[in-house]
């Protein structure tokens, strides 16, 4: 039973990981969470293996929605290129940063963070510029050093901070969504192998885990993911902008809500 629910996180998570280009990290963790809970995991490591084991699932629901986008000629290469620099970096210092909190204030910050970024999507539209003005290199950098660590930290791929970024300097909505489906293979890859460095011996881990990764998990998601994946990214190219931007803010509302209150 727990495998089929896994699934079914992992059919949502992919479809939703094409459709936004958010690797599918903001559906993933807090339906982990929730799994987790109900199958009597220690509450001091749950959110933890949700976060990681969400980065597994990303490492490769994002490479399949990239490889959509990319055929769609959505993905921005010199802003991928750009921003790679601190992807990597950012990604580690994430995770080693995730493993030295709690899992109740993980959960608050996580919450807090889908909070933020929806209602600048909602409220905030105005931050977006008419006219592209990409930064230079150190400052792109900077930027990827940033979307690194935070997505890595809760688990989110990179899309959740990417594609706000990107579209704020003017890059288009689809394309957004197409590059930072690129970005999230190099978050996830690093952050996967950071988590399982960083829980090694962290105790309460259930039987499957490696780490912060939860195996029956990332298969059930996986299995699923890379299916929907291609969906997605097939439907987001037949709706308009604005409403891309809406779906996206009200989806992280939901999850943070449920984070935030339980």
């Amino acid at each position: 039973m727990s495998f089929l629910i896994f699934a079914a996180i992992g059919a949502l998570a992919g479809f939703l990981a094409g459709l936004f280009g958010i690797g599918g990290g903001a559906v993933i963790v807090p339906l982990l969470v929730l799994t987790f809970g109900v199958l009597g995991f220690s509450s001091e490591t749950i959110v933890h293996l949700a976060t990681g084991t969400s980065l597994a699932t990303i490492a490769i629901t994002s490479l399949s929605s990239a490889r959509a986008h990319f055929i769609r000629r959505c993905v921005r290469v010199d802003c991928l290129r750009k921003l790679l620099p601190g992807l990597i970096p950012g990604a580690m210092l994430g995770v080693v940063i995730g493993g030295q909190l709690s899992g109740p204030v993980m959960s608050l910050l996580l919450g807090g963070f889908f909070v933020a970024v929806a209602l600048k999507l909602l409220i905030a539209p105005g931050l977006a510029r008419d006219k592209e003005r990409l930064l230079p290199l150190p400052g792109m950098a900077g930027a990827g050093g940033v979307i690194g660590a935070v997505s890595s930290l809760f688990g989110v791929g990179g899309g959740t901070l990417s594609v706000p970024f990107l579209e704020w300097r003017g890059v288009s909505m689809r394309s957004a969504v197409g590059t930072s489906s690129a970005c999230g293979v190099p978050i996830a890859v690093i952050g996967a192998v950071t988590a399982v460095v960083v829980g090694w011996h962290s105790p309460g881990l259930p039987h499957g885990a490696t780490g912060y990764i939860y195996w029956p998990a990332f298969l059930g998601i996986v299995l699923m993911s890379v299916l929907t994946a291609r969906l997605g990214a097939r439907v987001a190219h037949y709706l308009s902008e604005r409403w891309l931007k809406r779906i996206f803010a009200v989806l992280l509302l939901v999850m943070a809500l449920k984070l935030l209150f339980g």
